[in-house]
C-alpha cells in the first residue's frame, strides 16, 4: 500500500503544512502525522476525507504509487482524470521519463505502428520504443512521434516523422484539427479530424489528398488521439501552405459543395 507517502507527497506538491492539510479536515495534526509516518491508520471517513481533499480516489490512493508517475501523468490526476474515479475507459497514459524525470517523446516507426494498436497500453511495448527530446517543446505536455506511410496527407510525405500532443479529452479536439489517431481497426493514421462526438459519439476523418474519402470512426473504436505539432522529412514539400490552413479551406470547400448541391436540389 502507498497510502503513507503517497499523502505526504501530495501535500508537499500543494505547498501545505500538515497544519494547513489537519485544520481543513478537522483533525488533530499528529493524527495526520502518524498516518504519513505510517505508526497509525486511517479509518474509512478518514480515507474518504482525504480521498475529497487532494481530489484522487481511494484506490488511487492506496493501490498506486504517485511518486513513480511522471509530471504529465500527475498533472492528469489533479485535473481529474483518475481512472478509478472516471471509470475503465479513460486511463492515465504508459510513458517512459528520462533520468531526470523529464518526459520523453516515444519514436513508433512504421514497422512498430502494427503493435501499437494493442501495445499502446504495455509498459513494456513503450519502453522499448525509441526515445529522444526536443528542447523547443513544451515539459508541461507529453508528445509522441509516429511514421506515417502513404500519400494520403500531402503535402506531408510518406515516411515522414509526425509529432503529437496528447489529447487526454477528445471533446476538445476542434473540427479542423489535424491529428493522429489510432483506431482499434486501422491502427496509427494521420487524418483532418471532424468532431462529432456530441451528436453521433464519432470522429469523421478527412484527407488533405481529395483523391481519398473521409470515413467515421465511432468513439468507442478509438483508443488515443494526438493532436499535430510538426513534421519531419527529408523531402521537401510540393506545397509551402500550411497545412491547418489547407484543412480549413478544404472544409470550407466541403461546405459551398453542399451548399450548391442543396440550393439544385431544392432541399
Amino acid at each position: 500500500m502507498y497510502f503513507a507517502g503517497n499523502i505526504k507527497f501530495l501535500r508537499k506538491r500543494r505547498g501545505r503544512t500538515q497544519d494547513d492539510v489537519a485544520q481543513a479536515l478537522g483533525m488533530k495534526r499528529s493524527t495526520l502525522s502518524g498516518y504519513e509516518n505510517r505508526v497509525a491508520q486511517p479509518n474509512m471517513e478518514a480515507l474518504v476525507a482525504l480521498s475529497e481533499y487532494f481530489n484522487v480516489a481511494i484506490d488511487t490512493l492506496l493501490k498506486v504509487d504517485l511518486q513513480s508517475l511522471s509530471e504529465s501523468q500527475l498533472r492528469q490526476l489533479e485535473n481529474g482524470f483518475d481512472v478509478f474515479i472516471k471509470g475503465k475507459g479513460l486511463r492515465v497514459l504508459v510513458s517512459t521519463v528520462d533520468a531526470d524525470n523529464n518526459e520523453n517523446i516515444e519514436l513508433v516507426p512504421e514497422k512498430a505502428k502494427a503493435g501499437y494498436t494493442t501495445g499502446y497500453a504495455d509498459p513494456e511495448y513503450i519502453n522499448e520504443l525509441p526515445v529522444f527530446q526536443l528542447p523547443f517543446l513544451s515539459k508541461e505536455k507529453k508528445y509522441r512521434t509516429f511514421q506515417i506511410s502513404g500519400d494520403s496527407m500531402l503535402p506531408v510525405p510518406d515516411g515522414a516523422w509526425v509529432t503529437g500532443e496528447y489529447f487526454q479529452d477528445w471533446t476538445t479536439v476542434k473540427t479542423g484539427d489535424a491529428c493522429i489517431v489510432v483506431t482499434l481497426d486501422d491502427g496509427v493514421v494521420f487524418k483532418v479530424v471532424e468532431n462529432r462526438l456530441e451528436e453521433n459519439q464519432e470522429l469523421v476523418l478527412h484527407s488533405l489528398n481529395p483523391l481519398f474519402d473521409p470515413y467515421s470512426v465511432p468513439a468507442g473504436d478509438i483508443r488515443e488521439v494526438w493532436h499535430f505539432v510538426h513534421y519531419i522529412s527529408g523531402e521537401v514539400p510540393e506545397s509551402a501552405a500550411d497545412m491547418q490552413n489547407i484543412a480549413r479551406n478544404l472544409f470550407e470547400l466541403k461546405k459551398d459543395v453542399k451548399s450548391i448541391k442543396e440550393k439544385l436540389t431544392g432541399k
